[in-house]
């Protein structure tokens, strides 16, 4: 069995470009996170935790932030099933442009409603970013095996901008 550190580096990380749209899947507090990330890092991006497939034909690069989240759902009016049905359609609609997966939730955004969430991402992701704790059980990393996905595990969320960085390089 290959070790999780070996699955960071079992495939070359892909080519990301500009322009970037960060959504979410799963609607959690995370993808306000990672905007805080890239915002620091000064990238030019445009965020929408909610857009829908029609709006996306523009960008290149579609970062999902992955975790659900009952109140975030609430929030924004979608039910699971609905926000799962977004997620694919973006995912159908966007073939051409690269998809960075990002969980970084840790082991908090994990489990029944987090994980109907990955199942859709992470599988269909050109790159997978994970704060550590969210593959304890080895759930990412066994996607990206399975399926020929570099995955880099990260130690918290402030070091997940260096792989995205690398993916623009």
């Amino acid at each position: 069995m290959t070790t999780q550190e070996e699955a960071t580096v079992a495939v070359e990380i892909p080519k990301a470009e500009q322009p970037i749209l960060v959504t979410s899947s799963g609607q959690s507090a995370d993808v306000q996170m990672l905007k805080a990330v890239l915002t620091n890092l000064e990238f030019d991006f445009d965020f929408n935790p909610t857009v829908e497939a029609d709006a996306i034909e523009k960008y290149k690069t579609i970062i999902f932030v992955i975790g659900g989240s009952s109140k975030g759902l609430g929030a924004a009016g979608i039910k699971p099933e609905e926000e799962i049905a977004r997620t694919e359609r973006i995912l159908d609609a966007a073939a051409d442009a690269t998809i960075l997966g990002v969980h970084i939730g840790g082991e908090s955004r994990r489990g029944g409603l987090s994980d109907s969430f990955a199942n859709v991402v992470a599988p269909n992701a050109d790159y997978m970013i994970v704060v550590e704790g969210g593959d304890d059980d080895g759930y990412f990393t066994e996607i990206a095996l399975e399926n020929g996905i570099p995955l880099v595990l990260s130690e918290n969320i402030a070091a997940v901008g260096a792989p995205i960085i690398e993916a623009f390089k």
